[in-house]
Formats: C-alpha cells, sequence, structure tokens
C-alpha cells in the first residue's frame, strides 16, 4: 500500500462510519485487558465528537481511518489517530503522524496524546519524538515539544 493519502473534513453524519472504525481499530488492545464493550466505546466517542477536529484518512479514494486533533490550552490533543485493521503495518499511520506533527511545529505547539497501557501505540509514539508526560489506570499519557525548524 502507498503512503499517498489526502485528509478530508469529517461531517456529523459520518459519525457512525467513525465509531465502526475506531471499534475494528481498538477491538483487540481492548479485548486483551477485559474492556471491550462496544456500547462504551460508541458513547465515549459519541460524546466528544466535534466534526470541526476531526479529518478522514483517504487513500485511492477510499477513507481508511480518521484523525481528531483538538486544541488545548498548553498546545494539540491528539485525541483519536486510526487506521482500519487491514491497513495497518504499512507505514500509513506515520505518514499521517507525520503531517500532524508537521502542523504543530508549523504553528510552534506542543502535541499530546494518550494509549492504552498495553496497546503497540505506545511504542510507535515514542518512535515518533513523544516523551512519556503522565500515567492514568488504564492509559500512558504523552507529550511532544515543537521542532524548531531553521529558516531558510
Amino acid at each position: 500500500m502507498s503512503t499517498d493519502f489526502h485528509l478530508e473534513p469529517a461531517r456529523a453524519e459520518d459519525l457512525d462510519e467513525l465509531v465502526a472504525l475506531r471499534i475494528a481499530a481498538m477491538r483487540e488492545s481492548l479485548t486483551a485487558i477485559g474492556r471491550f464493550d462496544p456500547m462504551r466505546a460508541r458513547e465515549r466517542f459519541a460524546n466528544g465528537f466535534e466534526p470541526a477536529w476531526t479529518r478522514h484518512i483517504v487513500v485511492a479514494g477510499v477513507r481508511v481511518g480518521f484523525v481528531v486533533l483538538k486544541p488545548q490550552a498548553d498546545g494539540l490533543l491528539l485525541d483519536h489517530l486510526y487506521v482500519s485493521p487491514g491497513e495497518q503495518g504499512r507505514g500509513l499511520g506515520g505518514a499521517v503522524l507525520g503531517r500532524i506533527l508537521a502542523e504543530a511545529d508549523d504553528r510552534g505547539l506542543s502535541l499530546m496524546v494518550g494509549a492504552l497501557r498495553t496497546s503497540r501505540a505506545n511504542r510507535f509514539y515514542e518512535r515518533h519524538g513523544f516523551i512519556l508526560d503522565g500515567e492514568g489506570e488504564w492509559d500512558l499519557y504523552y507529550r511532544r515539544a515543537p521542532c524548531v525548524r531553521p529558516s531558510p
């Protein structure tokens, strides 16, 4: 699979599609810790869903994931980054995260993210420069300071 993609704005009517993708992407991690509950997953996502902060990841005209980037007082929160299970492991998530990091850097903003303690996502975020910043019962929280690029 190519890592060529574009980000497309989400709309309120995309909620069910986004929830289904999130559940598919999270099922393995949540099942491993005995916390898989599709109804809770839907409710948690729907309660925080804001289309203005949500973008579909589109490859060759097909929506294969989504990203949610929320403004915070001290930077940006990468609230969700999901790629369909069948599209994972091919570099797409890293390419999307690279674009998000560049956006944060261009704005001089820190980026925060959380991941389930047992998730492979922890290594993914660490590889991309995130530093452990806190812990919760189920999650680890990371922060990445903006990189300052030299002026041309």
